[in-house]
Formats: C-alpha cells, sequence, structure tokens
C-alpha cells in the first residue's frame, strides 16, 4: 500500500503560480514584458513539482498537506502533470499570439499592454485553480475549485468584448454555474452522510469517506452519484449537458481554448471519478448507466462535429465527442477500462491542444477559421500542417499514434465486459471521427485555395507561424508521436493512478 508522507508540494504546485498572478497584475501595467517571464516562471515551476510529486507516486508515496485537506495520489500526479504541461505551452504560446489579435470590438485596435496583464492574470488563476482541484483532498473544496475554475475561465471566454464573446461567455457562465449547484447538492450530501461514520472533520476527506462508503444508505448513494454526474458533468461537458461548450471553446482567445478543451474538461472529468467511484462497485447501475452515457455523448457530439465550418467549433464538438471514450471507460469500473479512460484523457489533453493551437496558428497567418473560407495553406505553413495533421490523426484513433493506444484499450475493455453494443458505438464513432478530422483537415491544407484578405478573389502569400506558436505546436506532436510508439514510458503513472482510484478502500 502506498504511504502517505507530509510534504509542502501539493499547495506550492498551485500556490506559486496564484501568486504570480498577483505579481503580473501589480508589475505588469508597469513593464509589460516582466509580465510575460513571470507567466512562464509561474507555470514552468507548477510544471517542474508535477513532474516531482508524480515520481514520487510512482513510488507508492501519497503526498499530504493541512491535515491531509491536500492529498496527491497517482491520479492526482497525473492530472497535475498534464494540466502544468499544457499550461505551460500555452504560456509560451500566448507570448505571440495575444500580441498579435487584434480586439475585435469597434475600434479594431491592438491589444494593449493593460488588457494583456488582465489575460494573463487572469490566465494564471485559471492554472492555478485546475490544480487546487486536483490536489484538494476536501469534498467541499472539489466544488469550490471547480467553480473558481469557471469565473477565471469565464472572464478570458469573454476577452475580446465583442458580441460573440461576450454572449458565449454570458452562456458559459450561467449554465456552468446552475450544472455545478447540482455538483454542491451531491457534495454536501456526500459530506452529511459520511458525518454519522467519522469523527470531527474527517467527513469532509474523500480519502477517509472512500472507507465508509459501504455503510451509506443506498438511496442517498445514488442521489449523491446523480447530483455528481449531472454538476460535474455539465463542467466535462457530457451530453446533454454540453451546449456552452462549443460556443466557449470556439470564441474564447486560441491559448484559452487549448486550456479549455485539452484540461478543463478532464479536471471536472477528475472530479466526478473521485465522487463517483468513492461507491464502485457495489452499484453496478450506475457504472452501466455510465456507459450508456458516454456512448450517447460520443455520436452527438460527432454528428454535430459533422456539420460544422467554423474550425474551431468543429474542435470542440471533438472534445464533446472524445468525453464520451473517457466516461465510457471509467464507467465500466474494471482496471482496464479505467486504465484506458486515463490514458486516453492523457491522450485527448495532448491531440486536442495541438489542435487548438494549429488552429490559433492558421487564424494567426490568414485572419481566416472557416473552412470554407480556408485551403491550399500546406505548402506556405507546412510545420502547422504536419502538426495538424499529427493531431488529427492521434484524436481520430490511427496507429502509431497515441490516440489509437487508449481507444483500443477502451474497446478491449468493453469487449471485455461483455458489452459489445458499446464496442459497437465506439468502433463506429471512430469511424465517424476518420470523415471529419480527416476532411477538415484536407480542406485547409490541401484544399483549393480560397483566402484573400483584399477581397479579390486572389490568395494572397501566407507565412508559417512564428517560432513562438510552433514551439508548444511541436512538443505536442512530438509527444503525440512517442507515447504511440512507445506507450509503455507513461505505464508506471497510468497504472499508480487506476490503482489509487479503483482501490484504495
Amino acid at each position: 500500500m502506498p504511504t502517505e508522507n507530509s510534504s509542502a508540494l501539493p499547495y506550492l504546485v498551485f500556490l506559486i503560480p496564484a501568486g504570480f498572478a498577483v505579481l503580473v497584475w501589480l508589475v505588469g501595467r508597469l513593464q509589460s514584458r516582466l509580465q510575460e517571464a513571470m507567466v512562464l516562471l509561474g507555470t514552468a515551476s507548477s510544471f517542474v513539482i508535477s513532474l516531482i510529486i508524480a515520481h514520487r507516486a510512482v513510488h507508492r508515496e501519497i503526498l499530504v498537506s493541512w491535515n491531509r485537506e491536500l492529498y496527491a495520489d497517482a491520479l492526482s500526479a497525473l492530472l497535475l502533470v498534464v494540466i502544468s504541461a499544457v499550461g505551460l505551452l500555452a504560456a509560451v504560446y500566448s507570448q505571440v499570439y495575444m500580441r498579435h489579435q487584434r480586439l475585435m470590438d469597434r475600434a479594431g485596435q491592438d491589444v494593449t499592454d493593460r488588457r494583456l496583464t488582465t489575460f494573463y492574470t487572469l490566465f494564471l488563476l485559471f492554472v492555478a485553480t485546475m490544480l487546487w482541484g486536483c490536489a484538494t483532498n476536501n469534498v467541499i473544496m472539489l466544488y469550490v475549485a471547480v467553480e473558481a475554475t469557471t469565473i477565471a475561465s469565464g472572464l478570458l471566454v469573454g476577452f475580446y468584448l465583442d458580441k460573440r464573446g461576450l454572449e458565449a461567455a454570458y452562456k458559459y457562465l450561467m449554465l456552468l454555474t446552475v450544472g455545478i449547484t447540482f455538483a454542491l447538492f451531491g457534495c454536501v450530501l456526500l459530506y452529511s452522510a459520511a458525518t454519522i461514520h467519522l469523527p470531527g472533520g474527517r467527513a469532509l476527506l474523500i480519502s477517509d469517506i472512500r472507507g465508509v462508503a459501504g455503510e451509506i444508505p443506498r438511496a442517498i448513494a445514488l442521489l449523491i452519484m446523480a447530483f455528481a454526474i449531472v454538476g460535474f458533468g455539465t463542467k466535462a461537458g457530457i451530453a446533454p449537458f454540453h451546449p456552452w461548450l462549443p460556443d466557449a471553446h470556439a470564441e474564447a482567445p486560441t491559448p484559452v481554448s487549448a486550456l479549455l478543451s485539452g484540461v478543463m474538461l478532464k479536471m471536472a472529468i477528475y472530479a466526478l471519478a473521485r465522487v463517483v467511484t468513492i461507491f464502485y462497485p457495489t452499484f453496478s447501475p450506475v457504472a452501466v448507466f455510465l456507459v450508456v452515457l458516454g456512448a450517447f455523448t460520443m455520436l452527438l457530439g460527432i454528428g454535430m462535429a459533422l456539420v460544422q465550418d467554423d474550425l474551431k467549433r468543429l474542435l470542440a464538438y471533438s472534445s464533446v465527442s472524445q468525453m464520451g471514450y473517457v466516461v465510457m471507460g471509467l464507467g465500466l469500473g474494471t482496471y482496464l477500462g479505467v486504465y484506458g479512460g486515463l490514458f486516453h484523457i492523457l491522450n485527448h489533453a495532448l491531440g486536442k491542444s495541438l489542435l487548438f493551437l494549429c488552429a490559433g496558428a492558421v487564424i494567426y497567418s490568414t485572419g481566416a477559421r472557416r473552412i470554407s473560407e480556408l485551403g491550399g495553406l500546406g505548402k506556405s505553413m507546412p510545420v502547422t500542417s504536419a502538426c495538424f495533421f499529427i493531431g488529427a490523426l492521434a484524436i481520430r484513433g490511427m496507429a502509431p499514434l497515441n490516440g489509437f493506444m487508449s481507444k483500443v484499450t477502451i474497446l478491449i475493455a468493453t469487449a471485455s465486459a461483455h458489452q459489445w453494443w458499446a464496442t459497437g458505438v465506439a468502433m463506429f464513432t471512430s469511424l465517424l471521427t476518420v470523415v471529419v478530422m480527416t476532411h477538415a483537415a484536407w480542406a485547409v491544407f490541401w484544399g483549393e485555395p480560397k483566402y484573400a484578405a483584399d477581397g479579390s478573389g486572389t490568395p494572397h502569400r501566407i507565412k508559417e507561424a512564428p517560432v513562438g506558436l510552433l514551439i508548444g505546436m511541436v512538443c505536442l506532436a512530438g509527444a503525440c508521436v512517442v507515447l504511440g510508439i512507445y506507450p509503455q514510458a507513461v505505464y508506471p503513472i497510468l497504472d499508480a493512478a487506476t490503482k489509487s482510484l479503483l482501490f484504495s478502500r
């Protein structure tokens, strides 16, 4: 069994970026270049700390702080590494992208240094709140952290202050606030049910509640899980609670879109898994329901992606579909299913963050984001083109890239559980994903050139994105290739995370 050791790392991993957010707000207005360095330092520090936590988790350590209010086991470590890694690459990307972007309001002027200070402050707070949510062991603070990510990211969604962005931000904040309220009901009910069996403040600790979950009455347990699925499921973009997702992911600045789709959805899935799996394997009908919900989410998401012309909205709906795979894997409740679900969390974070960064590079170079307005970019943007194709192949589960390994694991898990219908739905969704991603990649990079900045109908010369944008894209593309060829590299952390979720009682 893993041993618990006291450490400062579980709170340093999120307090450091939060502290840098304060510094950016105070200093950034005086020195704009310094704020960019602080953003990189804050996210890089979190990434290094996350790697240390993951190393210790693989060696069967659980790091705790503040009377076990903070608790970093292997599952937490996996999410901390994913969030901090994508956060760091998005921070590097935003250094160039945000200075280039134009405000989409009345004046059409460059983003000012003052507004960039606001952006970077919210960016760091967004990353910090996600990390906090994955490190907390307090069931009520888990809800608070998830809601905190909503506030920080909601302000980023409407950053451009244009009509579409503000409408998307309003929809995002309203729907998620209402949805997450159900998660609050579930967390409070879980705490109340556990107080009878645990003394003092221990009834707030998720790690301790797992030990008495069998004593909670069946009706109350089912109600807790229902509230958690609706509440955290809304945040995770699970159908039919997903309507906020395509607008928010499409209208947010591209570095934020990468965080929203790449890691925020996974943080919500993490919260859902932490609460619902407390009651596994006692309530097998709930597991079946989650598998059905995952299948429905897959089909609805990819069906909506099929008819999208906006590149970012297409990627957003694809994220809905891919979350269905994760929910299906976790819902099975078997070792192989949970392992596949967690593996797909990692792979989707890499692949979808890559695709959003590539979409941002296309917008940066052309100013267009509708597929019908783009074409023939492969020759003028070869690096972006190659990265996009790698991301598209990874998301649609093509060998030898990382998405293939996690999808095959989930398919084997459903077959092993004799859920043959789920296997069929997952395979059919994969085929539709091939159609969607192949069409988008071909139309944007190899189709007939259509874009002309001067409206003359003659495509003007388009240049490759700057190095500052390519760094993150190349790193993510490389990770997709490496994990596809050598998935054993992440086996130790995935194995430990799976066991911590299933066998910690």
